[in-house]
C-alpha cells in the first residue's frame, strides 16, 4: 500500500517516475502524483483515481535534461482519497512524499499553526514538508534542517522530500517502511519503496534500515545513521520486467493461479531429497528445545497459520497457538520459554506482523519468517527465515503465496515430526508432498464448469464456506477471496457450528460452498450439509464423490492423502472467486479499498 518513487539523472524524468509507479500499482492506491526539478523549477502533477489519469495529466510535459523527481501512489489512511490529499504534498518551495503514519502529526500541525502555517490537506504527511521548511528558515542548512525534521517525527516512514533550497538532491528517511536506493551504469540514482519499481532500471541497490537517512545526488549516495556517514552495501539488481506480463491471461489473478504448480515445485527445490525434508537456512539446534510454537499473521497469511498450527500438532506433536499480529502486540502477551515464534507475511513489510515480531524478539523466543520477499523488513529482523519463493505476485488477492507458504509449513511440521512421527507416516507425507505440483495444475475441463455455474452466484444475500479440520481455515481462505474480488458477503464456518447459530440464515438466497474431502470426516460433513439442504440452502459442493443434494458439483481428485485434497480445492476456491468476480465486472488484480502491502496499522 502507497508507492514510492525517486530518481537523478538525465533521462526523461516523467516517463522513468511514471514506470516505476506503474510497477508499484498492484500494491493497492487511490490517487497519484510526481514532482520535478530542473533549470526551469518545480513541476507537480497530482490526480485522483487511476494512474491513467495522471499520465494523462503529464501528457504534453516533457523533462529530459538533468534533474531530479519524485513520485507516489497513495492508499487513504489520514483523508479522503482525492487530488489535495495526494502526494507529493507541497509547502512554499519544497516537495515530499511519505508512506507510513506519523503519529504525532497532530501535534506538530499544532505548532506549526500557531507560527502562522497554512495547511491545505487533510494528511500527516503535509506536516513534514512544514517542518522542513521551517527549520530551513532557521539553520539556512537543507540538510541539518531535514536532520532536525525527521528527529521530530513519531512513528513509521519512508520519506523522499526535494528542496530549492537544495535543487540537486533528494532527501530520504527510513524508519519502519521499506526504501531502496539503487544506481546504474550512467551514474544515475532511482529509489523506490520496493525493488519492483527499479527493476530494469538499476544495477545494484542497497536496502535501507530504519534509522537511516541521508540525500541523493548525481552519481552519490550519502547514508547516515545518527549523524554518522555509513558506507552502504550494495547488491545486484537481477530481474527483468518479463513477470510482469499477463502472458495471455485476462488478469495477473489467474495468471498466479495457474502458476501454482511450478512454483510449488520451485519451493521444493532442494528442500524435499528422496526420503526426508532438508532445510539449508535451519540448523538443528535451532529446532532443538521448542516446547510451544506461536504463529502471528493477519489476513491470508493468518490462515495459512491456522491450517499450519493443524499440522504441527499432528505431525510434530507439539503445543501450537495462532495470533492475530494486530491484536497480538496490545495484549501485552506472555511468550513462554521454549517458544519458536513464526511470523508468515508475503511481503515482509506488513507492520502489525513486523512489529510483533520485534516484540517476541525481546523475549527469549526463537523467531522464524516465512516470507516471499528477501531482503524485507521481517527477513532482516527474525532470527532466521524460509523463504517461500513464489516469486512477485501482482494481484492484490494472495494465491500462490498462499500455497507456497503451505507447502514450506508442512515440509517444516515433518521436520520438526521425524522423530515423532512413525517411519510409514512419514514415508506417506514425503509421497504425498511430490504430488502437490499435479494436485495443483488447472484442469481445462474444471475451470471451463467453474466459469459456467459461475453465473447462479451473483445475487443472494450472502456465503457460507464450510469445512472440517484443516478444511475450515481453507474456507475462511475461500471466504475471503470471494470478498476481496467480488465485493460479495461471504463467511467461514467449521461445518459442525453451522446448528450453534448461523444456520438461522439459511434459506434458498444463502450459498453454501462446501469443503467435502473425501480423506477426512467426509460423513460429518455430509450429514452437516444436508441439514442445510433441508432449509433450502443453495448448495455448491467441492468433492470427489457424489452428492445428490447438491445443486452443483465441483469434482476433485480421489486421492489418498488429505493435503493433496487441500491443495486441490484451494485451487478450485480460487478460481471460483475468479470466475464471480469476473462476472460482477470487477477489476480483479485491484480490488477496492485493498493493498497488496499492507505498511501501516
Amino acid at each position: 500500500m502507497c508507492g514510492i518513487v525517486g530518481y537523478v539523472g538525465e533521462g526523461e524524468k516523467k516517463e522513468i517516475l511514471l514506470s516505476g509507479l506503474r510497477e508499484l500499482e498492484y500494491r493497492g492506491y487511490d490517487s497519484a502524483g510526481i514532482a520535478l526539478m530542473d533549470q526551469a523549477g518545480i513541476h507537480h502533477f497530482k490526480a485522483a483515481g487511476k494512474l491513467s489519469y495522471l499520465e494523462a495529466k503529464t501528457a504534453e510535459f516533457t523533462s529530459a535534461s538533468f534533474g531530479i523527481g519524485i513520485g507516489h501512489t497513495r492508499w487513504a489512511t489520514h483523508g479522503k482519497p482525492n487530488e489535495i490529499n495526494a502526494h507529493p504534498h507541497l509547502g512554499k518551495y519544497s516537495f515530499v512524499v511519505h508512506n507510513g503514519i506519523i503519529e504525532n502529526y497532530q501535534e506538530l500541525k499544532g505548532r506549526l499553526q500557531k507560527k502562522g502555517v497554512s495547511f491545505l490537506s487533510q494528511t500527516d504527511t503535509e506536516v513534514i514538508v512544514h517542518l522542513f521548511e521551517y527549520y530551513n528558515e532557521i539553520h539556512t542548512d537543507p540538510f541539518c534542517a531535514f536532520e532536525k525534521t525527521i528527529g521530530d517525527l513519531q512513528g513509521a516512514y519512508a520519506i523522499l522530500l526535494i528542496t530549492k533550497a537544495s535543487p540537486n538532491h533528494i532527501f530520504f528517511a527510513k524508519e519502519g517502511s521499506p526504501l531502496i536506493l539503487g544506481t546504474d551504469a550512467q551514474n544515475h540514482v532511482y529509489i523506490g519503496s520496493s525493488d519492483a519499481a527499479l527493476i530494469g532500471k538499476a544495477h545494484t541497490v542497497t536496502y535501507l534500515e530504519d534509522g537511516q537517512y541521508g540525500r541523493v545526488y548525481k552519481g552519490a549516495l550519502e547514508i547516515f545513521v545518527q549523524g554518522k556517514q555509513i558506507l552502504p552495501p550494495m547488491v545486484p539488481l537481477q530481474r527483468n520486467t518479463l513477470y510482469a506480463q499477463k502472458e495471455g491471461y485476462r488478469f495477473f489473478m489467474e495468471k498466479e493461479i495457474y502458476e501454482q504448480s511450478s512454483v510449488l515445485s520451485n519451493a521444493m527445490l532442494g528442500r524435499l531429497r528422496e526420503k526426508d525434508i532438508f532445510f539449508e537456512e535451519i540448523t538443528p539446534s535451532f529446532l532443538s528445545h521448542i516446547s510451544h510454537i506461536t504463529f502471528c499473521a493477519c489476513g491470508t497469511s493468518y490462515h495459512a497459520a491456522l491450517s499450519a498450527a493443524y499440522l504441527f500438532e499432528r505431525l510434530a506433536q507439539v503445543s501450537t497457538s495462532v495470533e492475530i499480529a494486530s491484536e497480538f502486540r496490545y495484549k501485552k502477551p506472555y511468550i513462554q520459554e521454549g517458544t519458536l515464534f513464526i511470523v508468515i507475511s508475503q511481503s515482509g513489510e506488513t507492520a502489525d506482523t513486523l512489529e510483533a515480531l520485534k516484540r517476541a524478539k525481546r523475549s527469549t523466543a526463537k523467531t522464524l519468517a516465512i516470507c516471499n520477499v528477501d531482503n524485507s523488513s521481517i527477513v532482516r529482523t527474525a532470527d532466521t527465515t524460509l523463504l517461500t519463493r513464489a516469486g512477485i505476485e501482482k494481484g492484490v488477492a494472495s494465491t500462490k503465496a498462499f500455497a507456497t507458504q503451505m507447502l514450506v509449513l508442512w515440509m517444516l511440521a515433518l521436520e520438526m515430526g521425524k522423530e515423532t512421527m512413525t517411519s510409514t507416516e512419514y514415508a506417506e507425507n514425503i509421497r504425498a508432498l511430490r504430488k502437490i505440483p499435479t494436485a495443483t495444475q488447472v484442469s481445462t475441463e474444471t475451470h471451463e464448469r467453474i466459469q459456467r455455474l459461475s453465473k447462479r452466484y451473483l445475487h443472494g444475500h450472502g456465503f457460507f464456506f464450510i469445512g472440517r479440520d484443516i478444511f475450515y481455515p481453507l474456507a475462511l481462505e475461500g471466504a475471503l477471496k470471494l470478498k476481496e474480488i467480488s465485493y460479495l458477503h461471504a463467511e467461514g464456518y467449521p461445518s459442525g457450528e453451522m446448528k450453534h447459530g448461523p444456520i438461522a440464515l439459511v434459506d434458498s438466497e444463502l450459498f453454501t460452498i462446501c469443503l467435502m474431502p473425501k480423506t477426512t470426516l467426509y460423513e460429518k460433513n455430509r450429514s452437516n450439509v444436508e441439514e442445510l439442504s433441508a432449509r433450502d440452502a443453495t448448495i455448491c459442493a467441492i468433492t470427489p464423490e457424489p452428492f445428490s443434494l447438491a445443486d452443483d458439483l465441483i469434482y476433485t481428485k480421489h486421492t489418498e492423502h488429505p493435503m493433496c485434497e487441500f491443495f486441490e480445492m484451494m485451487v478450485v476456491l480460487q478460481l471460483l472467486s475468479l470466475e464471480i468476480a469476473i462476472r460482477l465486472g470487477n477489476d480483479v488484480d485491484m480490488p477496492r479499498n485493498l493493498a497488496k502491502s499492507v505498511t501501516v496499522e
